[in-house]
């Protein structure tokens, strides 16, 4: 039984985490308030935000491995496996901001150059889709907490 809380306590943690870093994305991935010191906070948040997905991916197979529900009580589940669906959705949408925030660290760090407006717009958009996907996430594991 500790075991289980202590995977779902570093679970939600990592969730609440996700959540933080991505909307710190979304806050700052503008194109009016672009500068040297965004371009450089929002690779670092994104560094963290890949981190931190991990931990909650490494905690979420831990509980299906580990967990009290073992790994049927999941794979019966529906709502798991659209929990999955959209986890995985997420990762595929990060990975553009993720290339385009690097490349703009490289080029700023090699010539000072800024991103253009066109694309610090683009990646919003993904970061944006992102950011409405996570918390559909959420609400399928409520649904799905509550036997549904």
């Amino acid at each position: 039984m500790t075991l289980e809380a202590v995977l779902a306590s570093v679970h939600l943690l990592a969730i609440l985490t996700l959540v933080v870093f991505l909307s710190s994305q979304a806050a700052l991935c503008r194109v009016e308030w672009m500068n040297a010191a965004v371009v450089q906070r929002l690779a670092r948040l994104d560094m963290i935000y890949g981190i931190v997905a991990v931990v909650l991916l490494l905690t979420g197979l831990a509980r299906l491995f580990w967990g009290v529900k073992g790994m049927g009580g999941y794979m019966a589940s529906p709502l798991f496996h659209l929990k999955m669906s959209l986890f995985i959705l997420a990762a595929l949408l990060s990975i553009k901001p993720t290339l385009s925030f690097r490349r703009w660290r490289k080029t700023l760090v090699a010539s000072g150059q800024l991103p253009a407006a066109e694309e610090v717009a683009q990646t919003r958009k993904w970061v944006m889709w992102q950011a409405h996907v996570v918390p559909v996430i959420a609400v399928v594991a409520i649904f799905w907490a509550r036997g549904m």
